[in-house]
C-alpha cells in the first residue's frame, strides 16, 4: 500500500470500528481510486459484505485482497468465514488451514478461524483457534463463549463450565452463557440463575430470538429442580413469538411430503447410481436417539463421524438448479429427483473426503435426510440408511424441550404443540413408504426404546446389518474421544440411560393439543393416556 493511501485506510478501519459501515465502505472505494493495488482495501470491503451476508461479493473481494498480498491471515480467515456463508465447507476449510499456518497475531482471526473450524466438524481445531484468541484477550466475553462451546463437543466439560463461569464473572447479563451453563450442567435449588434469568426474559420483551434462549434456559432449570409443569409453562413462554411462523406451515409442508415420496421407488430404466458404499447414514427426528446410534456405529474402528454436513440437500439443490430460494422444498426435490444422481452421489462422496480425508466407511447425521431417503437410494445404491423411531409423545416433547440454533425455516415447526405434532405425522407417513418403496438391506428403522433396553443386542443387529464385525467399543461408545458437536453433547458421553423414556407421562393435561392430533392421526392409542 502507498504511504499515501495507508491514511485513508486507517480512517476507513477507525470507522468500521465504530459501526460506521458506509462511511468505510466510502474510504475504501477512495483508496482504490488512488490506489488500485491497495490489498487492504479490497478485504475491508469483503468483510463490510460478508457482515451483510453477500458473501459471493464477500469472496470475490477477499480473493482480490489475497493476490494483492496472500500472506495477510485475517484476511484469510475472513474468506473461509464468507465461504461457510455459502455452505462451501470444503473450500472454507482449505482457506482457514491457509490462514491458520500464516500464524495469526490477533484474537479476531483467531476466532473467526474457531468459528469456521467448527462449523465443518473440525473441533479439535476450532478449540485451539478459541484457546488462542482468549489467551490474547483474557477479558472478551465473547472468545471466553466461544471456547465453552469447543471444550463441551471435545467432551471437557469441566474446562467449559470454567470458561462459561468466566464469561458470566465479565458480562453477569450475558444471556447466551447462561443459558449454555443452564443446558449443561444440572440446576439446583441453592445453585441457578432464576432472578438473573427472569429479568432477562423481561427486559427482551419484543425479541423473539433471545426470549427463545433465555426461556429454554429457565425450563431447563425447573425441570432440574423436579418442577415439570412450571418447566413447560416456560417453554410456552419461550417460543409464544416464534409459534405464529408455525401455523403458516400445512401447505409448505404437504408439498414437502409429497415431493419426497415421489422420489422413491425410481423407475427400472432410470440410470444407476453411485457405487460408493462408504455412507452411512441415520437420520430420523431430532432427540430420537440419532446421536446415540451414531456414536455406536463410530466405536467401530472402521467408521469415522462425517458430523452433519449440510452437503447432499446443497447439492441436490445445486443440481436441481435451485428454483426456488429455499435449501429444500417441494419444488427443488421435484427437481433433483430429475437430475443426475450417479453425479450427485459422486459429488457427495467427494465433498465429504475433502474434509474428512481417508479410507473406510463414514457416516451422516443430518436429520432433514430423512426427507432424502428415495433419492439417496437413487445416487448412492450400497449406502445404507437408518432410521431412528421413538414414542410419539415422547419424541414429540423432546423436540419441543429443545431450543433449535438454527434460523433455517425448515424447524419452524417445532415452535408449537400442534405443529409438531402434524410433522410426526407426516414423518411417520413418509417412513412408512420408505419402508415400503426401499430395499430391507438399504434402509432400516431402529427403535430408541429397543437400544435402551437392550443395548448389546440392538447394536449386535445393528453391525451385522452394517457388515461389520463385532466390536465390544460399542458397548462403550460414551468412551469415544471423537467430538460432538450437537445437543446431545452432553448425554452421549454417559451409558445408555432409561429416564428419557415415557418422560411424557410427569406433563399431564398440558400435552392435550399434542396427544389429541396424534391420537386421531392413528399413531398412539387414548388407552395411553390412561397407563
Amino acid at each position: 500500500m502507498s504511504p499515501q493511501t495507508a491514511p485513508l485506510i486507517d480512517k476507513a478501519l477507525q470507522h468500521y470500528a465504530r459501526g460506521q459501515a458506509r462511511e468505510a465502505h466510502t474510504l475504501c472505494l477512495q483508496t482504490l481510486r488512488a490506489d488500485p493495488q491497495a490489498g487492504a482495501a479490497y478485504a475491508l470491503l469483503g468483510r463490510i459484505a460478508a457482515d451483510q451476508r453477500v458473501f459471493d461479493q464477500a469472496i470475490d473481494l477477499l480473493q482480490r485482497a489475497l493476490a494483492i498480498d496472500p500472506r495477510q491471515a485475517p484476511w484469510g480467515a475472513d474468506l473461509a468465514r464468507s465461504l461457510i456463508g455459502l455452505n462451501r465447507e470444503g473450500p472454507a476449510l482449505i482457506a482457514a488451514k491457509q490462514a491458520l499456518a500464516l500464524g495469526p497475531a490477533d484474537p479476531r482471526t483467531f476466532d473467526t478461524l474457531g468459528v469456521v473450524f467448527s462449523r465443518v466438524g473440525h473441533q479439535a481445531e476450532a478449540a485451539v483457534c478459541f484457546r488462542a484468541a482468549h489467551q490474547l484477550t483474557p477479558t472478551h466475553p465473547g472468545y471466553l463463549l466461544n471456547l465453552g462451546w469447543a471444550e463441551q463437543y471435545l467432551g471437557d466439560f469441566a474446562a467449559a463450565e470454567q470458561a462459561w463461569r468466566r464469561c458470566i464473572a465479565l458480562d453477569p447479563d450475558n444471556e447466551r452463557a447462561i443459558s449454555a451453563l443452564v443446558q449443561m450442567v444440572t440446576q439446583t435449588r441453592d445453585d441457578h440463575f432464576i432472578p438473573t434469568l427472569e429479568r432477562l426474559f423481561a427486559r427482551a420483551a419484543g425479541d423473539a430470538e433471545r426470549r427463545l434462549r433465555i426461556g429454554h434456559a429457565l425450563a431447563k432449570t425447573f425441570e432440574d429442580q423436579g418442577e415439570p409443569l412450571q418447566s413447560f409453562d416456560w417453554l410456552v413462554r419461550a417460543k409464544s413469538a416464534r409459534a405464529a411462523a408455525a401455523m403458516t406451515l400445512p401447505a409448505w409442508q404437504d408439498a414437502l411430503f409429497a415431493a419426497a415420496r415421489a422420489t422413491a421407488p425410481r423407475p427400472a430404466t432410470a440410470a444407476p447410481g453411485h457405487g460408493s458404499n462408504e455412507p452411512i447414514f441415520v437420520f430420523g427426528l431430532p432427540r430420537s436417539g440419532t446421536t446415540l446410534v451414531e456414536r455406536i456405529i463410530t466405536s467401530h474402528p472402521s467408521v469415522i463421524s462425517a458430523g452433519e454436513p449440510m452437503d447432499l440437500a446443497i447439492l441436490a439443490r445445486r443440481l436441481a438448479g435451485a428454483p426456488t430460494r429455499e435449501l429444500i422444498d417441494g419444488p427443488t426435490l421435484a427437481a433433483a429427483a430429475s437430475a443426475d444422481l450417479s453425479r450427485l452421489g459422486a459429488d457427495y462422496v467427494a465433498a465429504i473426503r475433502a474434509r474428512h480425508p481417508g479410507q473406510g466407511r463414514f457416516t451422516d447425521k443430518t436429520p432433514l435426510n430423512v426427507l432424502y431417503a428415495g433419492l439417496i437410494h437413487a445416487a448412492l445404491p450400497n449406502a445404507r440408511m437408518v432410521c431412528l423411531r421413538r414414542h410419539p409423545v415422547d419424541s414429540c416433547l423432546a423436540i419441543f424441550r429443545q431450543i433449535f440454533s438454527t434460523g433455517f425455516a425448515y424447524y419452524d415447526w417445532v415452535y408449537s404443540l400442534e405443529a409438531t405434532a402434524r410433522f410426526y405425522l407426516a414423518f411417520d407417513g413418509l417412513v412408512a413408504h420408505w419402508r415400503e418403496t426401499l430395499p430391507a438391506d438399504r434402509f432400516l428403522e431402529v427403535s430408541y426404546e429397543a437400544v435402551v433396553a437392550d443395548q448389546e443386542g440392538q447394536a449386535r443387529a445393528l453391525l451385522a446389518w452394517l457388515d461389520l464385525p463385532w466390536t465390544d467399543a460399542a458397548l462403550t461408545f460414551h468412551e469415544n474421544a471423537a467430538p460432538v458437536a450437537t445437543a446431545s453433547a452432553a448425554q452421549v458421553r454417559k451409558p445408555v440411560y432409561a429416564s428419557s423414556v415415557g418422560r411424557w407421562k410427569r406433563y399431564g393435561g398440558r400435552l392435550k393439543p399434542l396427544t389429541d392430533i396424534l391420537i386421531a392421526g392413528g399413531v398412539m392409542s387414548a388407552d395411553e393416556l390412561e397407563g
